[in-house]
């Protein structure tokens, strides 16, 4: 039995002086890079990240976004806002990351498990290929894309964790619910996250 982590969206739009911040977004790639350090091949057999990758979302890019469906343009892909941010990025280049999952190119796709890796491959297929039945989930934001693919571990048959210390929310509300929501789907929950202001 393998347990991967599965890192969601350290990216530099979602991140201080971004085009969409969370507050925390830095810290957390920094926290998220000296875990991924610490536990590659010894807790996690296999570390994984997701990005999004944006050409044309549709109605995901707004001029007047709802911050639920609808945000202000980010991480298209080729700019410098969808790269990694800086402080996880060397992780990424290091190795200590197995495969990267991008995910949006012609939708929202806010769960990873929408995401693919350079092959092709989707990431649920690319983790029964390795024996992986538990993931840890972390990440960008807890209350959006790390709920998202959390919530979609467990529809794909993962036994799934959200570690809330090294995630980062938008609003103290949908944050709340969100833990509510991996609590109904049977998702464990660790840490305490940061509330957001």
């Amino acid at each position: 039995m393998s347990r991967a982590l599965i890192v969601v969206d350290v990216q530099q739009d979602f991140c201080e002086g971004g085009s969409v911040p969370v507050t925390g977004g830095a810290r957390i790639a920094t926290e998220i890079a000296d875990l991924v350090e610490q536990t590659a091949g010894l807790d996690y057999q296999f570390v994984v990240a997701t990005r999004d990758h944006h050409i044309d979302p549709g109605s995901h890019f707004s001029e007047n976004p709802d911050f639920k469906d609808s945000f202000p343009v980010h991480c298209v892909a080729g700019d410098e806002g969808g790269e990694f941010h800086p402080h996880f990025a060397p992780a990424v280049t290091g190795g200590k990351v197995d495969a990267v999952f991008f995910k949006g190119a012609h939708s929202s796709s806010k769960s990873g498990f929408e995401g693919a890796d350079v092959e092709g491959t989707i990431l649920a297929n690319w983790l029964r290929a390795r024996g992986v039945e538990d993931v840890d989930v972390v990440g960008i934001a807890t209350d959006h894309c790390v709920r998202a693919t959390a919530l979609d571990a467990v529809k794909a048959g993962f036994r799934a964790r959200v570690r809330l210390d090294y995630s980062v929310g938008v609003a103290a509300d949908t944050t709340a619910a969100a833990v509510d929501d991996f609590h109904r789907a049977g998702i464990a929950v660790s840490g305490e996250t940061p509330v957001p202001q």
